[in-house]
């Protein structure tokens, strides 16, 4: 048989919640740090190509003015036009520099590099306008500033810088793609842990409702009933462990308190029934015995045959209750075992021995054990032991039709005997309570509802147990344990 799952105590339980609480304060905090993880990087990012596109505007700014400067030398003879040259040519390394210094890829920098390359060839030509300026005619400075040099040197730069921003504008983009999907997972990431809140809210509200609340007043209708005098009412054991265990203890209580209940009511009534039944016992049986004497003595074979058997039929019922009052008393009387050695073969002869007469009278027959290689000795009270057996052994012999079997078997062990009684009557329509206040049923039409009982109390007196197995309609078994020994039990 599968055990029922064992519940969870209140202090596992809030230390559940505990930890989950905790797994939703990391898990959002986790979300959190991402997320500005990623939004920092995203912004440095942001932050660092915005600043390559500045230095490469600023690069074609100084560009051209430098130039403008240039220009200005020849055309306008401004003196200070190559000291301004060189200042800006100065600014431009310092471009470079950083562009170089900002870049993460080889990508990037070979973009700069093909454009400091360009700047360079832009230089190296301008230079020597500055160091050899006599070499050149007005129309020929003219044409070499408007033709080489604005339309192929610094037209090549031109494109190679918009080439280099058209890279940078497109890692834009996709820092601007990376900026969204970032955003949109760290609403996800938050999103989990605001869920499995929601979903614990729920789950608490329902758990709380089911282990806590529900089996507190459960326990507490328990009480109430218990309290109105309902002892048979049981308290649900459910919910957290400690409920559970509650609810265990009142029940137990309550179960205790049916039993003391019940053994108080037993020995009042016992205790009223010892003081009424000896009188009246003494009573009857004085009459009785005169009745029977009588009977005897008027009995002869003189008489005629109907009357004959009204003297045995007087005989029979002041023998019967003869019987019931001796059996009366001994159900009342407290039991006290004098055990002696014996064997259970002797004892279950001077029980069988009665029963005869009626068992002929039925064509019983009778299967007995194999006493040969059997040990069957035992130390207890004989007289009891065989009083009980002969009403338990009358039962099996009244309940059985005729030309029947009944069949013994014995089990022994080194500290136990067992004997099954298996008869083939209608089977019994009641269980037997061992802890009946009052004597049982009885399917006899003349009997006391007093044999079993007093089995049930000898075999308690002796530390042995009897169990009934009805298989209506195809009879009972009675299984009889008992120790060999009874000193030891």
């Amino acid at each position: 048989m599968s055990q029922p799952p064992r519940s969870k105590s209140l202090k596992d339980v809030l230390l559940i919640h505990e930890l989950t609480f905790i797994l939703l304060v990391v898990l959002a905090g986790t979300a959190g740090v991402i997320g500005m993880r990623l939004w920092d990087q995203s912004s440095q990012e942001s932050q660092r190509i915005n600043l390559m596109v500045q230095e490469i505007q600023q690069t074609r700014g100084d560009l051209y003015r430098q130039m403008k400067e240039l220009f200005d030398m020849y055309f306008l003879k401004d003196p200070h036009a190559q000291e301004e040259y060189n200042v800006y040519t100065q600014s431009i390394g310092v471009h470079f520099k950083k562009l170089l210094e900002l870049t993460v890829d080889q990508e990037e920098k070979s973009a700069i590099l093909d454009l400091q390359n360009s700047y360079q060839a832009f230089v190296i030509e301008t230079q020597r306008f500055f160091n050899r300026p006599q070499e050149y005619s007005d129309e020929a400075l003219e044409k070499t500033l408007n033709t080489h040099l604005e339309s192929g040197i610094f037209h090549r730069y031109e494109i190679i810088s918009a080439r280099a921003e058209r890279l940078l504008l497109l890692k834009q983009r996709e820092l601007s793609s990376r900026l969204e999907e970032a955003k949109s997972t760290s609403i996800t990431l938050l999103m989990v842990p605001i869920g499995l809140a929601l979903l614990l809210l729920v789950f608490s509200r329902i758990f709380l409702n089911r282990a806590i609340v529900r089996p507190i007043r459960g326990v507490l209708h328990a009480t109430s009933e218990i309290s109105a005098g309902n002892l048979n009412y049981k308290a649900p054991e459910e919910g957290v462990a400690e409920l559970a265990t509650l609810s265990q203890s009142i029940n137990r209580m309550a179960e205790e308190l049916t039993h003391s209940q019940e053994a108080l009511v037993r020995s009042e009534k016992q205790a009223a029934l010892g003081l009424l039944v000896p009188m009246l016992a003494h009573n009857i049986r004085n009459p009785l015995a005169s009745i029977r004497a009588t009977a005897q003595v008027a009995d002869s074979n003189e008489l005629d045959q109907e009357t004959r058997d009204s003297l045995k039929a007087i005989i029979s019922t002041v023998d019967r209750l003869d019987r019931w009052t001796r059996a009366l008393l001994a159900y009342l009387h407290p039991l006290k075992p004098q055990p002696s050695h014996t064997s259970l073969r002797q004892i279950l002869q001077g029980a069988l021995v009665p029963l005869q007469e009626k068992i002929q009278e039925r064509s019983l027959h009778f299967i007995l054990p194999d006493w040969e290689d059997e040990d069957d000795r035992m130390f207890t009270d004989e007289n009891l032991l065989e009083q009980a057996l002969y009403n338990l052994l009358l039962n099996a012999v009244e309940a059985s039709p005729f030309h029947t079997t009944i069949e013994l078997h014995i089990h022994l062990s080194e500290e136990t005997i067992q004997l099954v009684i298996y008869d083939q009557g209608p089977g019994m329509p009641f269980t037997p309570d061992p802890h009946a206040i009052s004597p049982g049923p009885t399917t006899k039409r003349f009997g006391t509802g007093l044999g079993i009982p007093f089995a049930f109390k000898v075999f308690e007196a002796l530390s042995g147990s009897i169990h009934f197995n009805s298989r209506i309609p195809t009879g009972t078994s009675t299984e009889l344990l008992l120790p060999r020994n009874h000193q030891k039990s």
